[in-house]
């Protein structure tokens, strides 16, 4: 059996590479690690990094089967995800759950200027509780409504750029 220490990189296709980097940068704080030409962009936090990759097609927003499903930060306490909370609510982030204590701790979900789920989360020094009747069980997906109009208008309005290969 292999013995992992961890996850090095997530890479995720992205429309419009600067909203994305003003998105994971500006607002959540990740720093620039360095760029591969005009189409890729490397962010870290801590040894972890994200990947930022210029999309060849534009991807639409209601494709959700062709994008991650949701990947999480970590942060060090409820508070720090109440927090986190309310400062994505004065950015203009769209949030997609309310903080909830669910069975690993307490967490929200927002969407990314590309319609990725990003989830951020406390987790309970225990590890994975029992259910009780104040822990949210619903998954994320049920709260997204069905249709991301406002987002899928800007994406509309922006001309696609093809990379030269």
């Amino acid at each position: 059996m292999m013995k992992l220490t961890g996850i090095n990189q997530i890479t995720l296709r992205v429309n419009d590479l600067g909203m994305a980097e003003e998105f994971y940068g500006g607002i959540l704080g990740l720093k620039l690690d360095h760029r591969v030409g005009a189409n890729i962009s490397y962010l870290r936090v801590n040894s972890d990094m994200l990947v930022l990759v210029k999309a060849e097609t534009p991807g639409s927003l209601q494709a959700r089967d062709i994008r991650v499903d949701h990947f999480g930060f970590r942060l060090a306490s409820d508070a720090e995800v109440d927090e986190a909370a309310r400062y994505m609510d004065e950015q203009g982030v769209h949030i997609v759950t309310r903080p909830a204590h669910r069975r690993e701790g307490r967490a929200f979900f927002v969407m990314d200027p590309d319609g990725n789920l990003v989830e951020f989360y406390s987790m309970h020094e225990s590890g994975i509780q029992k259910d009780s009747e104040d822990i949210d069980l619903s998954s994320p997906d049920s709260h997204v409504p069905p249709t991301r109009q406002k987002v899928d208008e800007v994406v509309a309005t922006r001309k696609t750029r093809r990379s030269r290969k």
